[in-house]
């Protein structure tokens, strides 16, 4: 046992190395997804049928493609068209394209949850659909997606993991690189998937919450 921990705690610090990695694929993944996802929701709410068969041609094309494929075509392809990224680029762009048809679709439930009568009442004292849109339906819309958002965040931290296979350094290509210079598969992906157990648990207790919070509201 002794020898084991010992093991373990000479992994940890670069282990952790790839942790901070991993943070910072998932934040910014998730920033490049809410604000891509939120414009392909609100183009698919437009009544112009082309912006709506865009949106909702782009979010079947991207659901229907492995997220893997899609981070092995920016990182691997799109240097054949003179379009080059580090790995870390193509991951966080990679990751947040792939997710930002799940956040579009969070924010398209959540606008049509809004009452039509709202919408009604503030196109009748001459409100455009743009303001109706700040006013109106998003602040109600962005609460309504808080809890499938909550969880879209944990799916996202656990499939960070993707981006090691075009090589970023974060937790599981950390442990890849250690487990195949040791050998000790046993000790090194035990660590691995306790850390991501860590860094989930926060985030699955924020969802539960929002959860709670928005089925009193």
């Amino acid at each position: 046992m002794s020898e084991a921990l010992a093991r373990a705690s000479a992994y940890l610090p670069v282990l952790l190395e790839g942790v901070w990695v991993t943070i910072a694929v998932t934040v910014l993944s998730l920033l490049v997804s809410t604000v891509l996802g939120l414009f392909w929701a609100i183009l698919g709410w437009t009544k112009v049928p082309a912006f709506r068969a865009i949106s909702r041609t782009f979010i079947t094309v991207i659901r229907g493609i492995p997220i893997i494929v899609q981070l092995f075509y920016i990182y691997f392809v799109m240097p054949d068209i003179g379009i080059n990224m580090t790995a870390f680029q193509a991951g966080v762009i990679g990751m947040g394209i792939a997710y930002s048809a799940y956040q579009a679709e969070n924010f398209r439930a959540g606008i049509e949850a809004i009452d039509r009568g709202q919408i009604e009442a503030a196109q009748s004292i001459g409100m455009s659909d743009s303001l109706i849109m700040r006013r109106v339906i998003l602040p109600q819309a962005f609460r309504i997606a808080l809890p499938p958002y909550g969880n879209t965040m944990i799916m996202m931290l656990k499939d960070s993991s993707l981006v090691s296979t075009i090589t970023v350094a974060e937790l599981t290509r950390q442990g890849q690189l250690i487990a195949a210079s040791t050998f000790d598969n046993m000790t090194v992906f035990t660590l691995v998937a306790i850390i991501y157990l860590i860094m989930a648990l926060p985030l699955t207790y924020l969802a539960r919450q929002l959860e709670r919070r928005y089925k009193k509201t």
